[in-house]
């Protein structure tokens, strides 16, 4: 079967423009981490650069389940292609940016784009692969996502330490056209034609409520006090707008969140399990470095080769993940990951106290081939449960809950570490010490979390299987 899944075979061209636009968007994710000095030092207004990411996160994250609802209704290459045409607009118009708030808008705009892109991927590989090939074809794309982590901060370092940071996005532009020709060339889909209803009033009121929430999570003890009006205002209204909505929901005729969805225990465990996976994944992500080049003074580029450790272990135990649920089931085989995953929080926590570049990074190699027997299975345990016409839909609520999940632990872990950070501009070795070790136990407890909503996962029949 190897053969029918490799880019030398007839779905090849598909497999790797999937691969090419993930990886573009991936990439995307962290190139700006290494180049914030840069672009400040040319556009000003250091305050405002935490919104480079968020607006990028909650751009992406609110329009996850309208771009999926709408990809059940007029097809996946429609709408990738959208995602890839915004993503390419906001990635010219970051390039010309000519202060700070103009890039926060255009960051937006790219967003907007990876928020179509990142469950089109991932949709498109459910249609096109059966369940015994999908894993497999899922190892590539983890991979992708493996290789961005690398290649992401050393590409912004690159074009920060030449001057040129507004290559960061123009870089894109050759990628996104050549990822959009190869789609439009090779993907052929045949989309279940019916009358539609759109359900433009759910599509309004979840992308407004969910930004607002998701924006008082992020910005809350940061650019707000948690009790102030913004916060109090955020939440209070995002909470009613998002109370209409499901009300909204269960009177359209084709609502795009459908609340059956939650309804499912496979859906909703495998939801929940999505929701602890970015909470982890968010923590590490953010803390990691910060704990190793406050605590022991380690240069940014081994302590994100540590967190790489990380993105590395995903896609090599991802690549696998076929062989175990095809033989001991869905069910079983994440069961199996977590606890991996487990071992390797829990040393990071214990060990937390006495800081190792060594021991960090083979933790979090442990963490990431854990994970990623935890992700693949579950995520084809819900595609595998629904017909084409709602594995969109499925797709973008497991990919809308890892997003939920990093931005409710990014504002969760961040509480966690500041109580021990301290108010102080120069934060001492021994307080990021602190800090680290009680985001590690918390990554840990959320594991355990995690954990119990596999157990409560029901143990479906993997289709194919002997």
């Amino acid at each position: 079967m190897t053969s029918a899944i490799g880019f030398r075979s007839e779905r090849g061209p598909i497999l790797i423009a999937l691969m090419l636009t993930m990886g573009v968007v991936a990439v995307e994710a962290t190139v700006l981490a290494t180049a914030v000095p840069t672009i400040v030092g040319d556009l000003g207004d250091f305050a405002l650069f935490p919104w480079l990411f968020s607006v990028y996160l909650l751009a992406q994250a609110v329009t996850v389940p309208i771009y999926a609802k709408l990809s059940d209704i007029f097809g996946r290459k429609p709408i990738i292609l959208v995602g890839i045409g915004l993503f390419l607009a906001g990635s010219i118009l970051c390039g010309f940016a000519w202060n700070m708030p103009a890039l926060i808008v255009f960051r937006a705009l790219q967003g907007l784009g990876a928020g179509a892109v990142m469950p089109m991927t991932i949709t498109i590989a459910g249609d096109i692969y059966t369940i015994a090939e999908r894993a497999k074809a899922q190892g590539y794309l983890a991979a992708v996502w493996g290789i961005s982590s690398v290649v992401g901060p050393t590409l912004g370092g690159v074009f920060s330490q030449l001057e040129i940071w507004r290559g960061i996005f123009f870089i894109n532009v050759p990628l996104c056209l050549l990822a959009a020709w190869m789609l439009i060339r090779s993907f052929k889909e045949e989309v279940h034609k019916r009358d539609h209803r759109i359900d433009y009033a759910g599509a309004a009121l979840l992308t407004v409520s969910m930004s607002l929430l998701i924006l008082g999570v992020l910005q809350g003890g940061v650019s707000w006090a948690w009790d102030s009006w913004q916060s109090i205002g955020s939440f209070t209204v995002g909470g009613l707008l998002l109370a209409t909505f499901v009300l909204v929901q269960t009177r359209a005729a084709e609502p795009v969140l459908p609340l059956w969805v939650f309804s499912r225990r496979l859906l909703l465990t495998t939801t929940l399990i999505s929701l602890g996976v970015g909470a982890i994944l968010i923590g590490l992500t953010s803390y990691v470095p910060v704990y190793l080049e406050g605590s022991i003074g380690v240069p940014p580029l081994a302590a994100g080769l540590a967190l790489a450790a990380l993105t590395i272990g995903w896609p090599i135990s991802g690549a696998f993940a076929g062989r175990f649920y095809l033989r001991i089931g869905f069910k079983s085989t994440a069961l199996l990951g977590l606890a991996v995953a487990l071992v390797g929080a829990t040393v990071l926590a214990v060990t937390a106290s006495s800081p190792s570049v060594a021991l960090v990074a083979t933790a979090c190699f442990v963490i990431g081939l854990g994970l990623g027997v935890v992700a693949t299975p579950t995520l084809i345990a819900a595609q595998a449960s629904v017909e084409w016409g709602d594995r969109g839909v499925v797709t973008g609520t497991n990919q809308f809950a890892r997003a939920i999940g990093s931005a409710v632990g990014a504002a969760v872990f961040g509480a966690i570490a500041n109580a021990a950070f301290g108010s102080g501009a120069d934060v001492p070795a021994a307080a990021i010490i602190s800090g680290g070790s009680a985001v590690f136990v918390a990554v840990a407890v959320v594991g355990v979390a995690t954990l119990g909503a596999v157990v409560a996962m029901p143990a479906t029949p993997v289709p194919g299987r002997p």
